[in-house]
């Protein structure tokens, strides 16, 4: 690790410390807003092209499944070639996929963009979580990480509700050439900025398989993979089946967004001040912590009725994933070896993706037939089960996770 890296303090104003990690920041806010003006525009933009119901819901669908899926090799990817390249790949990716979704005509056209979307994503994400790890010392990892997944989520937030403020003033088509134009601007700032990397390891494609199956023999690491992915599954839940739970007992849009609103308010502002406690306490804790108020959340909202409760709901599932997410980044980097990093941030992100996914589609068809009163509270049961084996799993021994360097 450089010399002006060792000594970063937080909440300081040392800048040479933190120059690169507030580049990180700046550039990971910068890549998801760009990306994420896209998010409330594509389905308008689809349907004036043609497109149904089932149709939008395949395009997001192609976008989740491909940064699922994606997402493990482009860590592998990430720990070969240093992270700087899967980077700059990933913001590139990106910008092609807007600017090809700006000249589509038919659905399906946008759907094949889709897919480099989440290509771009999956190669971007990792690399970029592995590059903060690296240029920040492991007891300073909390708060990078609280700041760093700060900066996406506001990123997240503000982007859509500035991309549908575009569609108003420029139309949809115009929206996705100006998040192209950002993102290749993007592109060029990292190229100049972003921290270099060396290779972490350069091994033939059999050895890194190998390696990859001996880290899932890792159960600590194993356990906050499963956390990663059950907590996603219920939090997919809500993102899918809230609104339409919420406009089936009479709350009308402007409600549904204060609810989605109190929900992301918390998980944001919560991150900064839990990242701090995650580096004073076990993380292992805060994880365990968030899973069971996120649990409980999700079984509330089915026997809820009143605008109050449900957002007191909301703020409490926020907190659970602000409890969850600030510290179980920074516990996934001290479980794993450091030339194995890319790869371990590439499954942690294939579980967000593919959970996300899971809780839209498999828990869609168990609301379904079971109603959403006792589909949200299977959801939460869901999330329990996951504390559980979280707990079952996390006090293993590690095994070569140990040695780090």
């Amino acid at each position: 690790m450089p010399e002006y890296f060792s000594g970063i303090e937080f909440m300081t104003t040392d800048k040479r410390g933190y120059g690169p990690f507030f580049i990180l920041c700046l550039i990971g806010f910068a890549t998801f807003f760009s990306s994420y003006l896209r998010i409330p525009v594509m389905p308008l933009f689809a349907k004036s092209l043609g497109a149904g119901l089932t149709q939008v819901g395949i395009i997001n669908g192609a976008f989740m499944l491909t940064a699922g899926l994606l997402s493990i090799p482009a860590g592998l990817l990430a720990d070969r070639t240093g992270r700087k390249i899967p980077v700059l790949f990933g913001i590139g990716a990106t910008a092609v996929s807007s600017m090809l979704v700006a000249w589509c005509q038919l659905p399906f056209q946008i759907a094949a963009a889709y897919f480099i979307f989440g290509a771009g994503l999956a190669a971007f994400a990792p690399g970029m979580l592995s590059l903060v790890a690296d240029v920040i010392p492991s007891d300073r990892l909390g708060r990078a990480y609280s700041w760093y997944t700060t900066a996406i989520y506001s990123a997240m937030t503000l982007g859509p509700a500035s991309g549908g403020y575009l569609a108003k003033q420029l139309g949809l088509r115009q929206v996705f050439v100006v998040s192209a134009v950002l993102l290749a601007g993007i592109a060029i700032a990292g190229i100049l900025l972003l921290p270099a990397t060396q290779s972490r390891h350069r091994s033939d494609p059999r050895t890194a398989l190998a390696s990859s199956i001996e880290l899932l023999r890792n159960l600590p690491l194993l356990a906050c993979l499963l956390a990663t992915a059950g907590s996603c599954i219920g939090f997919g839940v809500f993102m899918t089946f809230i609104p339409l739970y919420a406009a089936g007992i009479g709350h009308d849009p402007a409600r549904v967004g204060l609810i989605f609103a109190a929900q992301a308010f918390t998980n944001v502002v919560g991150r900064i001040p839990l990242g701090m406690v995650a580096d004073r306490v076990d993380r292992s804790g805060l994880v365990s912590c968030g899973l069971l108020v996120l649990s409980v959340s999700l079984a509330l909202f089915g026997i809820t009725v009143r605008l109050e409760l449900l957002l007191g709901c909301a703020v409490l599932l926020g907190v659970g994933m602000s409890l969850i997410y600030t510290a179980i980044g920074a516990l996934i980097v001290d479980l794993t070896p450091l030339p194995r990093r890319g790869l371990a941030m590439g499954m942690y992100n294939s579980c967000i993706y593919l959970g996300m996914m899971t809780g839209a589609t498999v828990m869609g068809f168990a609301l379904q037939w079971l109603g959403y009163g006792t589909g949200f509270t299977l959801a939460g049961g869901v999330t329990l089960l996951t504390v559980l084996l979280f707990l079952g799993l996390i006090k293993c021994k590690p095994g070569e996770a140990i040695n780090r360097h």
